[in-house]
């Protein structure tokens, strides 16, 4: 069982963001995600569009991000 809940993704964005995330640059819905020490990460959803636990969880695993920063 996963302790991700699903979550829309501007709420997603934001707590990346708040975490210490920047972004570096935008095309449409696709932004790179920069961060000391960090590889960059492409975060590609729309602001309205729910993120699941199992894409949640794989980026967890390359942002840092804890369920309980949402």
């Amino acid at each position: 069982m996963t302790i991700w809940p699903a979550c829309k993704a501007r709420l997603v964005l934001a707590a990346l963001l708040r975490i210490g995330w920047q972004v570096k640059r935008q095309s449409g819905s696709h932004r790179i995600l920069k961060r000391d020490g960090w590889a960059d990460v492409v975060f590609a959803f729309h602001d309205q569009e729910e993120i699941g636990p199992r894409m949640l969880s794989r980026l967890s695993r390359h942002t840092g991000l804890q369920p309980h920063d949402l």
